[in-house]
């Protein structure tokens, strides 16, 4: 994150402006006191814009296609004649699952 003046903010604004549009955050300080954060325009409907904040600073990578189908399945529980649903998470959380 890029920190500046609001001197050198207005002597330089394309400059830190580009740097904006390019996704890094500037901090304005006033007398060495931050008075405002310049920000991107979120280019994803996120209201926090926490997820685009996360992704430039490196820490999460947005997916681009479907997920594989073998991850998201999970097995359902074994069902038994006469079992309770009780006794089906018990033995479930016997075996692991």
């Amino acid at each position: 994150m890029k920190t500046a003046s609001i001197s050198q903010l207005k002597n330089s604004l394309s400059a830190y402006v580009d740097q904006v549009k390019a996704g890094e955050s500037v901090l304005v300080t006033d007398r060495g006191v931050v008075v405002a954060r310049i920000d991107p325009a979120a280019a994803r409907p996120d209201p926090a814009g926490r997820l685009e904040r996360l992704e430039r600073a490196g820490l999460v990578r947005v997916g681009r296609g479907a997920p594989p189908v073998d991850m998201v399945r999970v097995p359902g529980p074994r069902l038994r004649e006469g079992m309770s649903i009780v006794e089906i998470v018990l033995d479930e959380r016997r075996s692991g699952w």
